[in-house]
């Protein structure tokens, strides 16, 4: 039963047959007739094709929640019953968070010399793929996330604000769309929760980032602040990531600057809210 659910987990991260398959060093009718046995199983249809593409049904997204959970468990009962009590805690977390936010709690997690960890800093895309694959324990994110899918908890709301360098036209103002639209946008890659924020505010008021003069796109903070000091281009980012360094300007844009979430998020169901609050200092 368990492998037929490992399996099903597999298909929904790759919603491809053949490449669950070959993950799983299976074949490909193997991996149908273990989804069609889960199909009998639960009396529900768990996947459709629509248009010659892979869709989940309604079904399907309840038994992966429950599944994920089913699967982190088993892994904490194996650790349990190896006399793991105490594993290294694996944590995500977005650019922005692990490079200017997790600091200070990492350095007071890890001063008890029981614990350990191990950081993976990618974007919120890729953090919650692994979260889904069990890869991690909980993951701290800026971007946007389905919070039906996940429990989650607030860590901080942070200003979300225009960059540029202290000398620029812009610092310390109130930017209208159009005078911004005029200048070259330095963003994160896609599915970095900065460039999804910015693209969803973007949206709303009618535009995209090709409405920009010029867009550039690089995944590493160190560059792109490196490049707006250089006067290559403007970009929006969290205040954390420009704190109080006083070589930056910050401006501001209606509808596009506010404060955000940052949120812990894990698998319902799950043991691993303890293990968050332990690591932010919040447990009983």
């Amino acid at each position: 039963m368990f492998t037929k659910l490992e399996t099903f987990l597999v298909l929904c991260r790759t919603m491809n047959y053949r490449i669950t398959a070959e993950q799983l060093h299976l074949t490909q009718p193997a991996v149908t007739k273990q989804i069609q046995s889960l199909e009998r199983l639960y009396d529900a249809k768990l996947f459709n094709y629509q248009g010659g593409k892979l869709e989940k049904t309604d079904k399907c997204h309840i038994l992966e929640e429950y599944a994920s959970s089913l699967q982190y468990t088993y892994r904490e009962l194996e650790n349990r019953m190896q006399q793991a009590e105490n594993p290294p805690l694996r944590i995500g977390a977005t650019k922005t968070i692990g490079d200017y936010v997790l600091g200070e709690d990492i350095a007071k997690f890890l001063s008890l010399s029981e614990n350990s960890l191990s950081l993976v800093v990618d974007n919120t895309e890729r953090l919650l793929n692994m979260l889904d694959a069990n890869q991690l324990d909980f993951v701290a994110i800026e971007g946007l996330f389905n919070k039906r899918k996940y429990d989650y908890e607030l860590l901080r709301e942070e200003p979300f604000v225009g960059i540029c360098s202290k000398d620029h036209e812009f610092s310390g103002r109130l930017i209208a769309t159009e005078e911004l639209l005029e200048q070259t946008i330095i963003v994160r890659e896609d599915g970095s929760g900065t460039r999804n924020i910015l693209e969803r505010q973007l949206m709303s008021l009618g535009y995209d980032l090709g409405a920009f003069h010029k867009k550039t796109s690089i995944s590493s903070f160190k560059l792109i602040r490196e490049m707006v000091l250089n006067h290559l281009g403007i970009s929006f980012a969290y205040q954390a990531v420009v704190g109080g360094d006083d070589r930056f300007g910050t401006f501001s844009v209606d509808h596009i600057t506010a404060a955000h979430e940052f949120n812990v998020v894990y698998l319902k169901n799950t043991n691993a809210g303890k293990l968050a609050d332990k690591f932010l200092n919040k447990a009983d």
